[in-house]
């Protein structure tokens, strides 16, 4: 038998568009907004599920990765469906040192693109496309990548943005 495969996404951003603005709450219930980082860089992740092995080892990554990231200008943000609770637990037990967000009607993963269909246990479901959108200090879209593997998605992301 083999393996379904998944419609192409039907929406995804591109350079130099603007991104969706958001509101998100993070894992203790505050607002965070992409307007609150204007004049910085961003990289915006998106990752199916909390301390599952793929979104662990991305988080990590990025977690590893920060303070060479920041002195490059950029901040981190991670998106997923999971509610706060279960953000509080991941970054508690990885030491995340970045915010993570909760989207959890999807409207966000949605705007940027990041919602589909994927194979999942050799059926077709929808859900979070584990993908990553860098925006600029003036709200657009550097870098829109989808699909990522979780495994050295930081390292060739620096070698796409030069760092």
């Amino acid at each position: 038998m083999s393996t379904p495969t998944p419609t192409p996404l039907a929406h995804t951003l591109q350079q130099g568009a603007l991104a969706p603005d958001f509101t998100l709450p993070d894992a203790t219930g505050n607002p965070v907004s992409l307007a609150s980082y204007r004049g910085r860089n961003l990289i915006v992740y998106f990752y199916p599920k909390a301390a599952t092995p793929g979104c662990t080892t991305e988080a990590c990554d990025f977690r590893d990765s920060l303070t060479s990231l920041k002195s490059s200008g950029y901040d981190v943000l991670g998106i997923s469906p999971d509610g706060t609770e279960s953000l509080v637990g991941f970054t508690k037990e990885f030491g995340l040192n970045f915010p993570l967000l909760s989207d959890a009607d999807h409207l966000v993963a949605k705007a940027y693109g990041a919602w589909g269909e994927k194979v999942f246990k050799k059926e077709i479901v929808e859900g979070v496309l584990r993908s990553t959108v860098v925006v600029d200090g003036e709200g657009k879209v550097l870098l829109a990548q989808y699909k990522v593997d979780a495994e050295g998605h930081v390292a060739a992301l620096r070698e796409h943005l030069g760092l």
